[in-house]
């Protein structure tokens, strides 16, 4: 696909430098550091940026899991989860798609504010924001695999936040990234669109799915379209991904030539899906439709809608 990576979290082209990981605790490799503070999943930011840290800055005091996210121009780039610190006023719960509440630290008085990274994913840059991602996927996973899967032991960090070793058994435990196919299913001059129980009043979006075990990406498009919608699809290709640190998936995108229209909703999967024609589309992604708003700004359902679109697809 053309411009694939220009997806958001694509393409920023970080020096992992996977080779200093072993050494990258050390003071030695620290100096000239910043370190990127992360409260809850949410990344500290200023404007349209990342607001980076010096290493020792008091805002890091007492943080949890600190990871080594790679060189930028050099500059070698950590991620510090600071969970345990206590905002005065904690955030309503406003479920999966909207936290707009913003958090500011006591020790900062630049404009700095913990901000959900759905909401700045599209104002970052394309380095910033595929730093901002693989931090939050680390220090997510971090946060829910203190335990080792063998035994059920503790396990520690290791390799600069790359590796957890369990204390027991010593069994090594690596980031986990959970495939997830994302499809544009077409038929001559529409594409498929569906919606899940709880998402915002009119949003619709691209069917998508997780891949299981012993299962290829084209059987996992197929599947996927036919248990929620009854439509059989047959050729398959690949288009793009895009790493969705929501927690921790890969999206990778499709395309998938619909064998008829007729939809058979599951309604346990979906709560509608329906045939949108390109003009329609075009409407929905203007604004001007009264029954279908898009896909968010960033999310690779909206990069692959607007790619068919313009016709940047091959």
């Amino acid at each position: 696909m053309r411009e694939a990576e220009l997806v958001t979290f694509g393409g920023g082209g970080i020096d992992r430098a996977a080779h200093l990981r072993g050494a990258a605790a050390e003071p030695a490799e620290r100096d000239g550091a910043h370190v990127l503070a992360i409260w809850r999943g949410k990344p500290l930011t200023a404007d349209d940026a990342l607001a980076w840290l010096p290493v020792g800055h008091p805002v890091l005091e007492g943080g949890d899991e600190e990871v080594f996210l790679g060189l930028d121009d050099g500059r070698p780039c950590y991620a510090r989860a600071i969970d345990g610190w206590e905002p005065a006023e904690l955030p309503p719960s406003l479920g999966a798609f909207s936290d707009p509440s913003e958090q500011t630290h006591p020790a900062l008085t630049g404009g700095e504010v913990f901000a959900e990274l759905r909401a700045r994913m599209t104002r970052l840059s394309p380095r910033e924001a595929e730093l901002a991602a693989t931090a939050k996927a680390l220090l997510g996973w971090h946060a829910t695999h203190r335990f080792c899967a063998r035994c059920g032991g503790a396990s520690q960090a290791a390799d600069a936040g790359w590796t957890r070793l369990c204390d027991e058994c010593g069994a090594r435990h690596f980031p986990r990234t959970d495939p997830v196919v994302i499809m544009l299913v077409t038929h001559g001059n529409s594409v498929l669109l569906g919606r899940s129980p709880g998402w915002p009043e009119r949003m619709f979006s691209l069917l998508a799915g997780f891949v299981e075990p012993g299962e290829t990406l084209e059987a996992a498009v197929r599947r996927e379209t036919f248990e929620e919608t009854g439509v059989r699809v047959g050729r398959v290709g690949y288009l793009a991904s895009q790493p969705w640190p929501f927690p921790s998936s890969l999206m990778i995108g499709c395309r998938g030539e619909a064998e008829g229209r007729e939809i058979r909703l599951d309604p346990n999967e979906l709560e509608d899906a329906r045939w949108l024609t390109r003009e329609e589309l075009m409407d929905v992604l203007a604004g001007t439709s009264d029954a279908v708003l898009p896909a968010r700004p960033g999310a690779i359902a909206r990069f692959l809608l607007e790619a068919w679109l313009a016709d940047r697809l091959d």
